[in-house]
């Protein structure tokens, strides 16, 4: 049994059946965009700032990591039950309160003495941050007409694309020219703006007071989620078969099954696992977590590809992938309104296209690729990905009755947040069991027994005799600086094995296109109508 989920006022105008078709509410809709964009960006700016906090609390990089790792884990069992949340307190009192929440933890974080403390405020920011997404985009669904979902859904994505980009390079100039205390501070006028913004501009959705939590889904996704994003975060570290990571994967593979087969039978679901039986949603949820590790692909592999290996700083490397962002940005509503107009089929197989192509060339780069040509590179695999990513998301939401978008909001949040998590996890596993290889394999030759060794040992020993290094120091030296060669290569070996896995990964969303195409998400659309027509109240 379904329980029931009230419709917002002008529900079936907006769907597009009947009544004057509405325009883009531009105002309320900006002010969404501020808090995603201040909330996803906060994520990424602090990661410039760590090897700051390890010098100035003294601190060790496992304890440091949990500044990063106690925000993951917090957002990600917040997700779950902000469309409860919104439905019982409605969306606009939810957006306001993880505003207000976000803005609190980012004052605390600015006045921590320590990294307990700076990872116990991170906490109290992530309850905000964690939920700001998924209610702002629930809010979208129910101020928007469908028929400018896309353009709206556009202009809303710049915030989840261009603020990861934007962090690393905001966070290393404010941390460089200023005080590690302003990436924090910076959000404390914005997030009042946007509260103050909210109170006056923004429209409260329906509210069901009657509506009863549902603990036991509340207790199984936090379990669920929680281990499952801590095994992903640690399992390189540990050992993906140690005892701690396998005993944590064991409990959130029972708990999210009990989960999964609580809510199928709850008349009060936490999330409505039946929306899965939508072919359209569940295709659009598959695309979705295959693009987002394409996505990660670019922005987790190239930072460590021009540090490690190329040697830029975390400010240079910042403003290489700048016109990345910018273009995908710039793509974004462009996409929205082709989206409006023709659907996701064409947008989806022509921007992941492009993304797949671009992310095979990749494997070529090397130690001399210039710093011009990748962003080049870059910026044109943007191009694909601000065409696809919305269109991907939006066709499966297009589907979901307007009462029930808050419930699917959460569902597609949940399941682009655990994604994110696998595929960073996945991607670092390939990294480096092909940098193992390829060690292996470039050591062999690089033995006293091999002719070429002592030729190149010796080029090697003469250039440090050229610095004044002789003897056993030149010996020794001139040994590791062709094992560091030898460890240089395989990396670089390693990372082009791994865009072309990358690449294959998101070449599986091309199929999946032709489940998204406009026919068939109308079709959709009045089938799930119809389906859920006795959940609507009678006005």
């Amino acid at each position: 049994m379904t329980r029931e989920l009230p419709p917002s006022p002008g529900d079936q105008k907006s769907s597009g059946e009947t009544g004057p078709e509405r325009g883009i509410p531009w105002g309320p809709l900006m002010i969404l965009v501020i808090g995603a964009f201040m909330a996803i960006l906060d994520s990424s700016i602090v990661n410039v700032a760590l090897p700051r906090f390890m010098t100035l609390f003294g601190s060790s990089a496992d304890e440091i990591q949990w500044i990063l790792t106690g925000y993951m884990l917090t957002s990600g069992v917040v997700v779950p039950i902000t469309g409860y949340l919104g439905d019982r307190f409605g969306n606009k009192r939810m957006y306001i309160w993880s505003v207000a929440a976000f803005t609190l933890g980012s004052l605390l974080c600015g006045l921590a003495w320590s990294t307990q403390s700076l990872t116990v405020f991170r906490v109290i920011q992530a309850l905000g941050g964690g939920m700001i997404i998924p209610v702002s985009m629930a809010m979208i669904y129910r101020i928007i007409p469908r028929k400018k979902i896309g353009m709206a859904l556009g202009i809303w994505g710049i915030a989840a694309i261009m603020a990861p980009a934007v962090g690393p390079t905001l966070g290393g100039y404010l941390v460089d020219h200023f005080s590690w205390h302003w990436i924090f501070t910076i959000n404390i006028p914005i997030g009042i703006a946007a509260i103050m913004l909210s109170l006056s501009y923004l429209e409260e959705t329906p509210v069901q007071k009657d509506l009863k939590p549902d603990l036991p889904g509340v207790f199984f996704s936090s379990i669920g989620c929680f281990t499952l994003l801590l095994a992903l975060s640690e399992g390189q570290d540990k050992g993906w078969t140690s005892q701690y990571i396998v005993t944590l994967l064991i409990i959130s593979f029972f708990t999210l099954l009990l989960f999964i087969l609580w809510e199928l039978e709850a008349s009060n679901p936490l999330i409505d696992i039946r929306l899965l039986s939508n072919p359209v949603l569940s295709a659009s949820l598959l695309a979705t977590c295959l693009a987002t590790i394409g996505l990660f692909s670019a922005v987790f592999l190239i930072p460590i590809y021009a540090q490690n290996l190329l040697g830029y700083s975390p400010m240079e490397t910042g403003l290489m992938m700048m016109p990345m962002a910018l273009v995908t940005g710039f793509m974004m509503p462009i996409s929205g309104k082709l989206f409006d107009k023709f659907g996701a089929f064409w947008l989806g197989m022509v921007g992941m296209s492009l993304v797949v192509g671009i992310t095979y060339y990749l494997h070529t780069l090397s130690l001399d690729t210039s710093y011009r040509h990748l962003q080049v590179v870059l910026s044109l695999r943007a191009v694909g990905l601000g065409l696809a990513t919305m269109p991907l998301t939006t066709a499966g939401m297009n589907t979901i009755p307007k009462y029930l978008v808050g419930r699917a909001s959460a569902l597609n949040n949940t399941v682009r947040q655990i994604s994110g998590s696998i595929g960073i996890a996945y991607l670092t596993y390939v990294l480096m069991q092909r940098q193992v290889y390829h060690t292996a394999t470039l050591s062999e030759p690089v033995s006293l027994a091999s002719p070429v060794t002592p030729m190149a040992l010796a080029q090697i020993k003469g250039l440090l005799a050229g610095q004044g290094i002789t003897g056993a120091a030149a010996d020794q030296g001139a040994l590791s600086i062709l094992y560091g060669q030898v460890a240089q290569h395989s990396f670089m070996n390693a990372l082009d094995d791994t865009f072309v896995v990358s690449a294959v990964i998101i070449a599986l969303v091309l199929p999946l296109m032709f489940l998204l195409s406009k026919k068939r998400v109308e079709e959709e659309r009045k089938k799930q109508a119809a389906r859920y027509a006795h959940l609507a109240p009678r006005f």
